[in-house]
């Protein structure tokens, strides 16, 4: 046979004759690493250890500490799943079975409904399945011969149809299971060691309530049982803290049937949170040097032609309205309307940066399977912001913004966070907007501004936004969730499409940079995130209710009032318990709405002027006079303390 070169990571080569598998290139260096491996990178492309190298090539061997393999694993398990149900089930029809961040999934097309009954006999079938240690075996098909094997399985041949090659590759797995796929998988089912069936859901084929529904399993696995139990434990403490359940408990926000789904009512309580996420976002912006804008709900359907969201963007924009002299729209996004702010005089070089900050609400058509609480509505306010500056500007600028999603982030408690820096192909696809030389300084810009705060990021090739390259920043919650939050995005397109300009130092025109900017991302989306994090439990200065006042008898209901008085006097959102329950009912009742701070007051605490102190989380804090417990609240109100 003839003789190949591979590369290896280190830049070792090694001949090896043509045909050889990476799995041989493994086992060559080390049989420790031949029993690890779980895929390979050959030539930058992700393929099966069996697969044949048939010529000169980079090879790496991809094992659990590799981020790619990951996926590939739990792809395998979810083929694993597919065939367990069709050994189980075999009039089942598949769909689709992809890896996802925490797990993965698999449609079926089944006329009797699973249960949690059968989730357990399934999971049971899968670990038989895993001991026959049965091989991922890649095939090869013919388009047309795939589309005549699959004439009665709708969604197979539908895949086939709009996605396969003239010839396409199938995975088998035992002889019931092979479907269309491009891998790669696993060499076979021993490899998988940890996993776990979760639950059932509906789901539409292809996400449209147009298409037949299914029935969609989620499941999860990892490389050990040690991180599945982990991961398990964090679900169930992530249904403890689950937003939907605590905002109707602690009565802050309802999703109300009459009006819509995707629309939240923010109830009071809920109001005096939201109020002061508003409050110290505006007053950060005028601290910031940003100017507060606010701009209308709606506007012509024209303005959404000229911004192009006309176009890209029309499947996610509510149905326009004829009204006496056009067509209107409700805004999708913010930031046409501040183009036409800073439009609409003429800017000099002096002028600039102009920053427009505005907390602004916007309306977004998403579909109802989608629509999850706080964290996928169709109405939600934005704190979006636009900056227009130079290009001599534009690092500050960016240095700036990170900084403040920084502050952001610490402000409310999140002490933990990940960046990702997205670029573009350098043109290749054609994708993208603007100039190779605008990418270049908006990429620079983003880089040495994370260099300059000593922010570590991730870069992600290929994954800007068309029109610009962009840097979001993920908190990660007391439970180790990440989330993505903060957004930092150039734009080469809205200022081309407005024909913005300002006037340079020569005296002629020029077109500004132009940055988006959010840090909540959403005020609901924020909230949910908050609620979750501290479990329903505020930080003091966010807590709608700060205080409450328990009365031991009705003979201290006039005593609580009078303290209740001098918390509002001091600025202390209080309350008093007048019910003519026992007390340790009251204070259970205040425990479970989480207030941070219960005073009780009996006969002895009236007479000496006096309060008995429980913390929500530390308990009996023993009787204080009333200014020293006024003075210690009011210092944890003012510092914006995320911990009681």
């Amino acid at each position: 046979m003839s003789s190949i070169v591979i590369t290896l990571p280190d830049g070792s080569q090694k001949p090896v004759e043509a045909g050889t598998r990476p799995i041989d290139v493994a086992q060559s260096i080390s049989p420790r690493l031949a029993d690890a491996a779980i895929a390979a990178k050959v030539d930058g492309e992700l393929v099966d250890l069996n697969r044949p190298i048939d010529k000169d090539a980079s090879v790496q061997i991809l094992t659990a500490k590799d981020p790619e393999s990951l996926y590939i694993y739990r792809h395998s398990t979810a083929h694993l799943l597919a065939a367990a149900v069709l050994e189980l089930y075999p009039e089942t029809k598949l769909g689709i079975g992809p890896p996802i961040d925490n797990g993965f999934y698999y449609d079926f097309d089944r006329a009797v409904p699973f249960t949690p009954d059968d989730l357990e006999k399934i999971e049971k079938k899968m670990w038989e399945i895993q001991a026959r240690k049965l091989p991922y075996e890649r095939v090869y098909t013919r388009k047309e011969d795939g589309l005549k094997k699959y004439a009665d399985a709708w969604m197979k041949c539908e895949l086939i149809d709009e996605k396969a090659d003239e010839i396409f590759s199938e995975y088998t797995l035992g002889p019931h299971f092979i479907d269309f796929c491009r891998g790669p998988h696993l060499p076979d089912t021993s490899k998988i060691k940890a996993f776990r069936l979760l639950s059932i859901a509906g789901a539409y084929w292809k996400g449209s309530e147009k298409n037949k529904q299914l029935q969609r399993i989620y499941g999860t696995a990892f490389f050990t049982p040690k991180e599945l139990d982990a991961h398990l434990k964090q679900i169930e403490e992530a249904k403890k803290r689950d937003h939907r359940k605590l905002g109707k408990d602690l009565d802050l926000f309802s999703i109300q049937e009459l009006a819509g789904p995707g629309l939240i009512f923010f109830h009071p309580k809920g109001g005096i949170i939201r109020k002061q996420l508003e409050d110290w976002m505006r007053d950060q912006y005028l601290r910031r040097g940003y100017s507060l804008v606010y701009t209308p709900h709606v506007a012509r359907f024209d303005l959404w032609k000229t911004s192009g969201h006309a176009n890209f963007y029309a499947a996610n924009m509510f149905t326009r309205m004829e009204l006496d002299d056009a067509e209107y729209q409700l805004k999708p996004m913010n930031c046409p309307f501040h183009i036409l702010i800073y439009k609409d005089k003429q800017h000099s070089y002096r002028d600039l940066p102009v920053r427009l900050g505005e907390l602004g609400t916007v309306y977004r058509y998403e579909r109802s399977g989608v629509l999850n609480g706080l964290f996928r509505v169709r109405g939600f306010t934005q704190d979006d912001a636009h900056i227009f500056c130079t290009p001599e500007q534009i690092e500050d600028e960016i240095v700036n913004c990170l900084q403040f999603a920084v502050d952001t982030l610490t402000t409310f408690g999140f002490d933990k966070y990940e960046a990702e820096l997205s670029t573009w192909d350098n043109g290749l696809s054609g994708k993208y907007d603007g100039a190779p030389e605008q990418w270049k300084v908006a990429e620079n810009a983003l880089q040495h501004a994370t260099e300059r705060l000593n922010i570590k990021v991730k870069v992600m090739p290929d994954e800007a936004a068309f029109y610009g390259p962009k840097i979001d920043v993920k908190l990660v919650d007391a439970i180790g969730r990440p989330w993505q939050l903060s957004t930092v995005q150039f734009d080469f397109t809205l200022p081309r499409r407005f024909e913005l300009e300002y006037i340079g130092e020569d005296g002629k025109a020029h077109q500004p940079l132009m940055v988006h900017r959010a840090l909540y991302g959403s005020i609901e989306r924020f909230f949910g995130i908050l609620i979750e994090h501290y479990a329903g439990a505020f930080p003091v200065w966010l807590s709608p209710v700060q205080a409450i006042v328990l009365p031991i008898t009705d003979r201290q209901t006039e005593y609580a009032r009078a303290i209740r008085k001098q918390l509002d006097d001091a600025g202390i959102r209080a309350t008093v318990d007048e019910r003519s329950e026992k007390v340790n009912l009251k204070i259970r009742d205040a425990q479970m709405q989480k207030i941070p701070y219960m005073l009780v007051v009996g006969d002895r605490e009236q007479q000496n002027g006096c309060v008995a102190v429980r913390q929500r989380k530390h308990g009996d804090q023993g009787v204080k006079p009333l200014p020293d417990c006024i003075a210690a609240i009011r210092a944890l109100i003012d510092s914006k303390a995320v911990a009681d």
